[in-house]
């Protein structure tokens, strides 16, 4: 199954700027620090966007979660990092009750599983 409406899916700077590749946000370093890493920054931003669109449009969802407050979403699999690198992601996503689009929540790295 992929993320429904995938295509219409809510990336909010501020999410990506203020979180993602904040290498100063409490919870987001560890996660800035990987992005950038491979090849993701800040000046960017729009680069980290577009793959984590196009990441969710083309990988099937691993995980459905149902709250009183909508439905979460966990996509996993391969992205393309601008420095060459194929890494392994995972993004979650949320949509709201009574809403059909998603929004970002996170994303971070996952560790390859040795084939």
């Amino acid at each position: 199954m992929k993320l429904p409406n995938g295509e219409r899916a809510l990336i909010p700077k501020s999410k990506l700027l203020d979180y993602l590749l904040s290498e100063s946000h409490p919870h987001g370093h560890h996660k800035a620090a990987f992005f950038i890493r491979v090849g993701f920054t800040s000046d960017s931003w729009k680069r980290l966007s577009s793959a984590l669109r196009r990441h969710a449009v083309g990988q099937n969802v691993a995980k459905i979660e149902d709250t009183r407050f909508g439905t979460r979403y966990t996509v996993e699999g391969a992205l393309m990092a601008p420095n060459g690198e194929s890494i392994v992601l995972r993004s979650v996503w949320f949509i709201d009750k009574g809403a059909d689009v998603p929004r970002l929540v996170t994303a971070y790295p996952l560790e390859r599983k040795d084939e």
